[in-house]
């Protein structure tokens, strides 16, 4: 009697699910786009149901399909498991690995990150997808995601990577013109450049202070909305609008450090702290034990802590 689903179906329709497309998935396979089709067929066939949706433009999983991959992704992942489990130390990461990151800080940070760790580990294949807004809470799109700010609350693992805040800076150049503001309700008095990323209340800035003695010290929180001519959704194309003294920026740490150094730009409000970016890597339960998954966080961790 033959078999309704063999080890080798799940592996390709985990590769098809990510692909996105018959065509994108006979390029990543080195294979005609005739033979997916026909791979797929069969496997439609033995279980007597359809697992895609073929249209000219796109392809979705039927909901057969969005079962058959929960759960080739969970025996993949127990598969895997055991061997790393029987193997130990001894297994050398490889396989594939998607990865996502926010735009500018996967550009900047994560990007020359993975150089390096391929050049280590040269057996791990990287797709690396930046984008403005991370992923949904549980889309199984990617299997790491770098993002900022506190991991969602979802079955995933979020293991936390460096800790980044967030600070407010503008050139030398607009200071001497517009001056400093000296509170955060000042900022109502100059031109803020905007940023619309992820589901952050968009134009509004929140800060906090302490004040008092230390035994008896008191935090006041202060939201601002801000105002301006300037708005985008590259944190990378706003920073270089503050760098040519367009206005006062709102940006996370590790972007701008270099520039304060340099005098490119200056740190404003530093009495005041506006909530903390920390940088987080999220990835599903099923990755737990995964040897590339926990080589590149790894990676990636350690390479934080000597900065």
């Amino acid at each position: 009697m033959s078999k309704l689903i063999s080890p080798s179906d799940l592996g390709f329709f985990m590769a098809l699910a990510s692909a996105g497309s018959l065509s994108a998935a006979a390029r990543e396979q080195g294979v005609s786009p005739a033979a997916v089709s026909r791979h797929l067929g069969l496997m439609e066939s033995r279980l007597g149901s359809p697992l895609i949706n073929r249209t000219t433009r796109r392809m979705s999983l039927t909901p057969e399909g969005e079962i058959y991959l929960e759960h080739a992704r969970k025996i993949m992942g127990d598969i895997e498991g055991l061997e790393n489990l029987l193997l130990g130390s001894s297994v050398v990461p490889q396989g594939l690995l998607r990865v996502n990151a926010t735009l500018g800080f996967g550009r900047s940070h994560i990007a020359p990150l993975i150089s390096r760790f391929t050049k280590q580990y040269p057996k791990v294949d990287i797709q690396l997808q930046l984008s403005v807004n991370p992923p949904a809470s549980g889309d199984d799109a990617f299997d790491i995601c770098f993002r900022f700010g506190n991991p969602p609350d979802s079955r995933s693992i979020a293991r936390f990577i460096a800790a980044n805040k967030r600070i407010v800076v503008a050139s030398p150049a607009y200071i001497r013109q517009h001056g400093a503001p000296q509170t955060p309700q000042d900022l109502m008095q100059h031109n803020c450049i905007g940023i619309r990323q992820g589901d952050e209340a968009y134009g509004l800035w929140r800060f906090t202070s302490t004040k008092g003695k230390v035994k008896n010290q008191t935090t006041s929180s202060e939201n601002v909305k801000i105002r301006g001519n300037l708005t985008t959704n590259d944190g990378g194309v706003a920073l270089n609008w503050a760098l040519d003294g367009h206005g006062v920026l709102l940006r996370a740490q590790w972007d701008v450090d270099k520039y304060i150094q340099s005098g490119e730009l200056t740190q404003l409000l530093t009495a005041y702290n506006s909530p903390d970016a920390d940088i987080y890597a999220i990835y599903a339960e099923r990755h737990r034990t995964s040897v590339r998954v926990k080589a590149l966080i790894d990676f990636v961790s350690a390479s934080f802590r000597r900065v």
